[in-house]
């Protein structure tokens, strides 16, 4: 079954271009999967009280147009599967009957007292809430940076931190962009995002960005030296 949510592009989301920033866009697609995860009864509401809560741990996004200030937008999504102690979740994004947009989520459930992965995929809950469709988006591997371009530091912080205690998903593609943006305007954008280790509150990242032909390649790494976040925008002809 697919799910259909409406928006419209506010003023404090889009940037000097008149364009919706691409961690505006990721929360978009974040608060309607958590819409539909509490409408099919099991979403954060459900899950919290039973000490476990949903994370995203990559998401693929590839916007043939941007949408600009007060342009309304359609998210249509569904399931595509669950399996392997993760949730896949996909998206077609419309501006009237236009597709501009596409997307791949994955999801996994964590218990938040251990800060571990757990498996709960085989609770009644979860019965019947599965399409099918399989969106054909390649999955793009990230891979170290050996000499970056440049690097940027930045501290978590309190407005960082959301409902489950740690950084919020948004907040490091945010830290990403605010290093270093290419210059995607009038193109076909692609965003790869993958969150390795959760940052806490105080914590410093370090992001490390290496600027390409196609674009530009991030890696955040926390003060022990590991990666929590990397990325990459690829801008396509």
């Amino acid at each position: 079954m697919k799910y259909s949510y409406d928006f419209e592009i506010k003023y404090q989301e889009v940037d000097g271009e008149k364009k919706i920033r691409l961690f505006n866009l990721e929360n978009y697609l974040l608060e309607v999967a958590g819409t539909v995860a509490d409408e099919l009864g099991f979403g954060i509401k459900v899950l919290h009280p039973r000490g476990v809560t949903w994370i995203l741990t990559r998401l693929s996004v590839e916007m043939y147009e941007m949408p600009t200030h007060c342009e309304k937008i359609r998210i249509e999504t569904w399931i595509e599967g669950n399996a392997h102690m993760l949730s896949t979740r996909d998206f077609r994004i419309y501006s009237g009957e236009k597709l501009i947009g596409q997307c791949k989520s994955v999801w996994a459930v964590l218990d938040l007292v251990k800060r571990e992965i757990v498996n709960i995929f085989d609770d009644p809950i979860f019965e019947g809430c599965v399409d099918g469709e399989v969106l054909d988006m390649q999955r793009v591997r990230m891979t170290t940076i050996p000499e970056p371009t440049g690097c940027a530091p930045h501290k978590v912080v309190y407005s960082d931190i959301d409902y489950n205690g740690h950084c919020n998903s948004c907040r490091y593609l945010q830290a990403m962009t605010d290093a270093y943006l290419p210059d995607y305007y009038g193109k076909k954008v692609r965003l790869d995002i993958n969150y390795s280790k959760e940052a806490m509150l105080g914590e410093t990242l370090q992001t490390y960005y290496l600027v390409t032909e196609d674009g530009v390649q991030y890696q955040q790494k926390n003060e022990a030296g590991e990666t929590s976040c990397s990325a990459k925008i690829s801008v396509l002809n």
